[in-house]
């Protein structure tokens, strides 16, 4: 399922969602809903990039290139690359079994020329013996052209399927980041998600989650713009990935909007916990400035909640476990971490 934002969320982003169109000349349809739906929440880098770049040629983006964009990057995402790196192989491919075929037609010619000399040196027919040892020896070169000609081909073959397999993990990848914050996006969330569950636990082990939601966004936004709102959440995903570093097991994503996740395998409660502690301070000790003057803008904080898998829980119910945390932690006061009990 693509989308899987709750009710409330949904609201949310169809408030920033009217906003981006209200800025464009493009129809309020659901084509032009659409791209800014998963622009704005963050689950499409591929397309946030292309709308970037379409906005700095185009300051009001119209329905052709709201339909553009669909095209390219909402309507089966990486379908180009796809199709693309498989020609690419789909040739090579075919170059090394032309190559090859080549060889095997060398080879059964050779076999024929050996099997007259070899009738030439069993006879003792000197007038048979010469023209056989010369057709033997033209066609030895031939075979050795030929089967070095095979070689060469193996070996750039190797080289290309090394580059295009290379270029295949750099397109998977981008499509599991986002193009804002620099962590993953929903799609890269749910297929960590997905391998982390997969993983066997070890004998009192378990998966944590941690979900995190930026206090008063909405207020950041509608007093100080949404160019401030994405540095906000730009540097939130700085102080994410600085907490994370050095451990490669931990994965941090984009959620949707301005929430933001980390997956913990074979974590305890206590050891989520710890680190979720550890980013609200981070975050509130995070200073944003104005870049001109210097100067503090503002500060702002986030509200977490943690949970750890239960026997026989799915994904859904980890997220909504963590995700109720998350809601005490706003009902508490905001600026702090709850934990749903074990």
């Amino acid at each position: 399922m693509k989308y899987r934002e709750s009710k409330e969320q949904s609201a949310e982003l169809l408030r920033l969602v009217l906003a981006s169109m209200g800025q464009h000349d493009a129809a309020y349809n659901p084509v032009t809903y659409t791209v800014w739906f998963e622009h704005v929440a963050g689950i499409n880098n591929r397309l946030s990039q292309g709308l970037a770049q379409a906005m700095q040629r185009k300051p009001r983006l119209s329905d052709a290139d709201m339909w553009q964009l669909y095209l390219s990057f909402v309507a089966d995402l990486d379908a180009q690359s796809m199709q693309r790196i498989s020609g690419e192989l789909q040739q090579m491919l075919s170059g090394m079994a032309e190559s090859a075929s080549r060889t095997g037609s060398q080879a059964e010619v050779y076999g024929e020329e050996l099997q007259g000399l070899s009738t030439a040196l069993s006879s003792g027919d000197g007038e048979l013996l010469t023209p056989a040892v010369a057709n033997i020896i033209a066609r030895t070169a031939q075979m050795k052209a030929s089967t070095l000609a095979l070689e060469q081909q193996v070996n750039v073959s190797q080289q290309e399927i090394t580059r295009l397999k290379a270029e295949l993990t750099r397109t998977r990848d981008d499509s599991f980041k986002d193009a804002l914050t620099g962590v993953l996006n929903r799609k890269g969330f749910d297929q960590k998600l997905t391998d982390m569950l997969a993983q066997p636990l070890p004998g009192g082990q378990t998966h944590g989650l941690i979900m995190l939601d930026i206090d008063h966004f909405k207020a950041v936004n509608d007093t100080h713009g949404h160019v401030m709102g994405d540095r906000v959440l730009q540097a939130l995903g700085e102080v994410l990935r600085s907490v994370v570093a050095g451990d490669a097991d931990l994965s941090v994503a984009r959620y949707g909007g301005e929430e933001f996740a980390i997956l913990m395998p074979e974590r305890s409660l206590a050891q989520c916990q710890k680190l979720a502690e550890l980013v609200c301070a981070h975050t509130r000790a995070m200073k944003i400035r104005d870049r001109r003057t210097k100067a503090v803008v503002l500060t702002v904080t986030i509200s977490g909640g943690v949970a750890t898998m239960r026997q026989g829980d799915d994904a859904q119910a980890l997220i909504a476990r963590a995700d109720a945390a998350l809601y005490q932690s706003k009902q508490a006061g905001r600026d702090r971490i709850t934990c749903a009990p074990d």
